[in-house]
């Protein structure tokens, strides 16, 4: 691989990975969980001090292994290629190609606010309860573009590429701003004043009547349970960073700019996500936020921030953003898939660049398993699926980091965590 990518070249492909859908919808579902804006902030700084530990303890395994094929890699190092096989298809099946799908879907349920048709178009397809509607089939569109601009990509385009994220971030700082300027009435004490000493499940009934049920004392388990059930949204809204592992093999010296654009590029998407939460939070109530039409919170934010314009603001945002972040999850996961295959773990035609230098065969594998992703459900089982195996590679990852020392002491680590 061609040394490409410089170091404001890996944070960009961080944060642009990692701010995606997530931050838009998951609020809400968060919401129901825990019943106040105060746990509701707790859950998004855990999840904030776990995403930067993880990034920081990769870093030392991106400085022993700076080569391509990232998290791939380090386990395979670690535990062999037992370890790696079942990451690197668990990556492919699930992971990679799972939240691409699910931020292609985020792309069509926005996209549906500026054409507002779509809201109310029969399905395309449907046998029994299964029914494939406009989202995925947009999302699909959105990713199949995507897919061939990666195919085609150049150094042009990878800077095209970083407007993309630029954009987005920017437009996520405009509205933290805006969203305690322009907001006429703070719900940020009410909110907070929510479930200090108590946890609220919030439910709603066939009639639109908000119900607050059960949890209604603290204690060990209910805390524990509720922060679980609430860090799905906020766990998937944070991952993807390790993207930029993948892409070692085309950064310039990767022992020292990849664990620099871990640290800083999830360093500064936390605080972003917990700043918008903060403008949820003041710009809405409580049943507002748990109770945002198809769980757009930020929809709902945004049009008591902007007024009617607001929803075709945030829409765009999304799109923006959704298209992004799904630019860099193609880049990167592409380049596990041909390391896997030239370890004898993948498809062997997944080795080949084409002219472009990139793994065209790679890219169009992965399209194909994240486009039946696409249609195969809702995006909260698209969550929920992906939670759970992401966050289980991260632990037995950062095990690895202390496994490591133990097993190889000696071993010359130019970052030590």
């Amino acid at each position: 691989m061609q040394k490409k990518l410089k170091l404001w070249d890996a944070i960009m492909l961080v944060m642009g990975s990692m701010i995606g859908s997530g931050i838009f919808i998951v609020s809400a579902d968060m919401m129901r969980n825990l019943g106040s804006g105060y746990w509701m902030i707790v859950v998004w700084v855990i999840t904030g001090i776990m995403t930067v530990a993880a990034a920081i303890s990769y870093g030392e395994l991106s400085s022993l292994f700076p080569k391509a094929g990232g998290q791939y890699t380090y386990l395979t190092e670690i535990f062999g290629k037992k370890m790696g096989f079942l990451y690197g298809w668990g990556l492919f099946t699930v992971i990679q190609t799972g939240t691409i799908a699910a931020v292609a879907m985020a792309f069509g349920k926005f996209t549906a606010y500026l054409v507002p048709e779509l809201n109310n178009a029969a399905p395309i397809f449907q046998s029994g309860t299964f029914q494939i509607t406009s989202d995925p089939d947009l999302g699909n569109s959105s990713y199949y573009f995507t897919n061939l601009h990666q195919y085609k990509r150049s150094r042009k385009r990878q800077t095209t590429s970083e407007y993309f994220y630029g954009i987005k971030i920017i437009a996520l700082l405009g509205l933290i701003a805006l969203g305690f300027i322009l907001v006429d009435v703070s719900h940020l004490a009410e909110n907070f004043s929510f479930g200090t000493d108590s946890f609220n499940n919030l439910k709603q009934d066939d009639k639109g009547i908000f119900l607050q049920s059960g949890w209604e004392s603290i204690s060990g388990m209910t805390l524990m349970g509720g922060i679980a059930a609430a860090m799905v949204g906020s766990v998937f809204s944070s991952v993807a960073w390790e993207s930029v592992t993948f892409v070692s093999g085309e950064i310039e010296n990767p022992k020292k700019n990849v664990v620099k654009a871990m640290i800083l590029g999830t360093s500064a998407v936390m605080l972003l996500y917990i700043a918008v939460n903060f403008v949820y939070i003041n710009a809405l109530d409580r049943d507002s936020i748990a109770f945002a039409a198809n769980d757009r919170v930020a929809v709902a934010a945004s049009q008591n921030i902007f007024g009617s314009a607001g929803t075709v603001i945030i829409a765009v945002l999304v799109m923006i953003s959704t298209f992004g972040c799904n630019n860099g999850l193609i880049l990167a996961g592409a380049r596990v898939f041909q390391t896997m295959a030239k370890d004898g773990l993948f498809f062997r035609s997944a080795v080949d660049n084409n002219k472009n230098q990139v793994p065209g065969n790679a890219l169009w594998m992965q399209g194909i398993w994240a486009s039946i992703l696409c249609l195969s459900g809702q995006y909260g089982n698209l969550l929920d699926m992906i939670s759970f195996v992401i966050v289980l590679f991260y632990m037995i990852t950062v095990f690895g980091v202390i496994y490591l020392r133990i097993k190889q002491p000696n071993l010359e680590r130019p970052y030590k965590t």
